[in-house]
């Protein structure tokens, strides 16, 4: 940790961009403790780590602060000092007695309290959830920030992403969706946004880069977005996850493909209007490829054409496939006030500029057009050339509905 209570009562920070040498002769001269449980902790002035307090042997605190890595270390430092620059009335992590909690740094902007958790390490949901109602309680604003070192890369604008990450991600006062992370290597924040996952743990999405000296507080908080979308990108990538997910099939797989088998359906011959992306998708754990069928199956299939579809039909049938387990919403703890329901309207949406559906009312739609099933490769293979080059620039602007 990088602060401590002097013998005398007041916060001692290592912040504060001291030298070694000051920072001997005030450790000869004054004892240290932890703000938390009130025990001896020694003041650290190695080479191997960043200058640092550590709570002696058997002590309460010890192993929830002696497992804090460099990394960690070195990134609520520099954000610190990076808020500390801007002018910002900031402490380093400081303790909510009342809570018992002590975020990495608590900050005051534009009139409202921040507690800034800088996170590294794993923890799980249930902790998450805890700490950020307490801050809530407390009127705090949570802001968790991930450690870079957990963004994974898998190719250009494809990220493989556990639930972890999903942890971290928050809505803008303009309704964007983003994760934000930081480097402290490479003192760069790195914001992931337009997030579409076309499998459990894949996702396409945007990622721009910041750098920690050029970037003030509010381009973390509201950054700008590249709303940039590829359908070109996303049909690719579907297309891998479907050849990749038949050669390692899983039980999740198995019991989906027995049920389009029985309505002769084959997971190669799917239409096209099945699989497309939607901006809430990311509430949906089940590939979109699997929900898109199973509304498909229980709503769409068995429509005469002009006949009518109900909101509270296809919201009853969507519950009941989660019911079964056959549908697995995710929850994403910062993010409560959304359902994933909003993801299955926004494919109706999608439908609808497609030309398969008619807006009659907030509730209903009408069916203008049948979605045909593909009965050969070629024909697949036309139908999705086709699909592609007519709807191409309706599908690219997603992010409009």
């Amino acid at each position: 940790m990088l602060t401590a209570q002097t013998h005398s009562g007041t916060i001692f920070s290592l912040g504060k961009e001291y030298n070694k040498e000051t920072l001997m002769f005030i450790r000869k001269n004054e004892k240290f403790f932890c703000p938390a449980c009130g025990e001896r902790v020694s003041l650290k002035l190695g080479t191997q780590r960043i200058y640092h307090f550590a709570h002696r042997s058997g002590t309460v605190c010890r192993e929830f602060y002696e497992g804090e890595t460099i990394y960690h270390m070195k990134g609520k430092l520099q954000l610190y000092q990076w808020l500390e620059r801007q002018r910002i009335p900031v402490e380093l992590e400081y303790y909510d007695s009342i809570i018992k909690q002590r975020p990495d740094i608590l900050f005051l902007y534009d009139g409202k309290k921040y507690a800034l958790e800088y996170q590294c390490s794993p923890i799980t949901e249930e902790i998450f959830k805890k700490r950020t109602e307490a801050y809530r309680q407390q009127n705090y604003i949570p802001l968790w920030i991930q450690g870079s070192k957990h963004l994974k890369t898998k190719r250009n604008s494809v990220f493989s992403l556990s639930n972890f990450d999903y942890f971290f991600f928050r809505k803008t006062e303009e309704s964007q969706l983003i994760l934000p992370s930081y480097c402290p290597e490479e003192k760069q924040f790195k914001i992931l946004s337009s997030v579409y996952p076309y499998s459990i743990k894949n996702a396409v999405a945007n990622i721009t880069y910041h750098s920690l000296e050029n970037t003030k507080l509010e381009e973390v908080l509201a950054p700008q977005i590249n709303n940039y979308f590829s359908f070109a990108k996303w049909s690719k990538e579907m297309e891998r996850f479907t050849l990749n997910w038949s050669l390692h099939p899983s039980p999740e797989l198995h019991r989906f493909l027995r049920e389009i088998y029985i309505h002769n359906l084959n997971l190669y011959l799917l239409p096209p209007e099945i699989g497309l992306p939607v901006r809430h998708s990311l509430f949906i754990q089940t590939p979109a490829i699997i929900w898109q069928t199973y509304l498909f199956l229980d709503v769409l299939l068995n429509k005469t054409l002009y006949e009518l579809v109900n909101l509270k039909e296809v919201e009853r049938n969507y519950s009941k496939r989660i019911m079964n387990n056959e549908i697995i919403i995710r929850n994403i703890p910062q993010i409560t006030n959304e359902k994933s329901f909003h993801a299955v309207k926004e494919y109706l949406f999608q439908l609808e500029k497609l030309g398969i559906l008619i807006k009659k009312t907030e509730t209903v739609f009408q069916l203008q057009t049948k979605i045909s099933v593909p009965k050969s490769n070629r024909e697949k293979e036309e139908r999705r050339n086709e699909f592609h080059q007519k709807y191409k620039t309706i599908l690219e602007t997603i992010n409009e509905i």
